[in-house]
């Protein structure tokens, strides 16, 4: 997918995975992390579950986890 970039890294929770990527990618946390945590308009998903329903950013990680950082998406219309 446009945009997709796949990323190994070694880290026991979120905050440390986005705290990792922010080294290799400097700025990276400004854009995910304010001073109330995980910004708005970003979604964390770990092994397809949201994180924003439990732990958020202290959401634990394994070896085996896939972690997918997307920018959130709403609106729409139905139309009858």
């Amino acid at each position: 997918a446009s945009g997709q970039v796949d990323v190994e890294a070694d880290a026991t929770t979120v905050r440390e995975l986005i705290g990792t990527l922010d080294e290799r990618y400097p700025g990276f946390r400004a854009r995910l992390i304010d001073d109330s945590g995980l910004r708005r308009y970003w979604c964390v998903y770990v092994n397809g579950r949201d994180t924003r329903l439990g732990a958020s950013l202290d959401t634990a990680l394994t070896s085996d986890d896939v972690v997918w950082i997307l920018p959130a998406t709403s609106g729409g219309m139905f139309l009858p």
